[in-house]
Formats: structure tokens, C-alpha cells, sequence
């Protein structure tokens, strides 16, 4: 049997890091994301500690374990899992190569206020985001599947 594709370590406390998440897995990755709540308080930090990373690290910033035991973090987590969850579009947001400095200088502060960007209900429009960037991917692979997708003849 394959395991996951990614093993994700997210505050799973923080409801902006548990709605993004649990969305992520609900609309694409569910035997391909591996959801693991560094916060809890039986969180085996073995694995982690091997690898380097404290509990204090997996909190301030989230990380991911791909299949080949390459870590990420920050960002890369969510570029990576965004593709697995097969919502490409937003997966290209991430990893844009223009915006990318933006997003890497963004996120410590995001991660940083987490907890209050929740109280603002940020987690409510990353859910909401979220559901119309899947629904939007299954339209695109539905018209795909139907070879309404392919782009149009050349005219000579």
C-alpha cells in the first residue's frame, strides 16, 4: 500500500491552519495528505527530532514531509499541497515566481497572527476559497473528461 504523499504538521488549535487544512483534504487529498496536529498534547516528536525540528519550530511555522522524506516549510507546504489536493490554479498562485517573495515574506507574519486572523474569520473565507477553487477544478477536469477542455483548431 502507497502512503501519503505528503505528511503535513499544522496547529490544528488555530482554526485559519485547521479549516485550510481539512479542506486541502476533503476536496483532493485524502489518501495523499496526511494531516498531523503538531499541537496536540500526545504530538510524538520523534520523527521531527530526528529531522532537526522542535515542537516550538512545527508551531512557528507550518512543515510537510513529502514521500521521499524531502521536508518543506512555509510555503512550499502549501504549493505542494494545494497540487496534491489537485487545485493546480492555486498551487500556481503559490509557487508563482513573481509572487513567491511576497508570499515568503508574508507568511512568518500570517503564521505569526494566526490566532487573530481567526478571530476575523479569515478561516471562513479560506474555506469558502477553498470550496470554489475545488469546485471550479472539478467543472475544469469534468469538461476535460469530455474533450471540451482542448484548445481550439488552429485556422490555416
Amino acid at each position: 500500500m502507497h502512503g501519503p504523499d505528503l505528511t503535513i504538521y499544522y496547529d490544528a488549535s488555530c482554526p485559519l491552519c485547521a479549516t485550510e487544512m481539512h479542506a486541502l483534504q476533503r476536496y483532493g487529498g485524502e489518501a495523499r495528505l496526511r494531516l498531523l496536529d503538531c499541537s496536540a498534547p500526545d504530538f510524538d516528536e520523534r520523527e521531527t527530532a530526528a529531522a532537526g525540528f522542535t515542537r516550538a519550530d512545527l508551531m512557528r511555522s507550518i512543515h510537510a514531509r513529502d514521500d521521499s522524506g524531502q521536508w518543506l516549510r512555509g510555503v512550499a507546504v502549501f504549493e505542494r499541497a494545494y497540487r496534491i489536493a489537485g487545485l493546480e490554479n492555486v498551487a500556481r498562485v503559490w509557487g508563482n515566481r513573481w509572487l513567491r517573495p511576497l508570499w515568503d515574506r508574508a507568511y512568518p507574519w500570517v503564521a505569526r497572527n494566526r490566532m487573530l486572523l481567526s478571530r476575523l474569520r479569515l478561516n471562513a473565507a479560506f474555506g469558502w476559497l477553498i470550496a470554489r477553487a475545488a469546485q471550479r477544478a472539478q467543472l475544469r477536469a469534468q469538461a476535460c473528461s469530455t474533450d471540451r477542455c482542448d484548445p481550439p483548431a488552429k485556422r490555416t
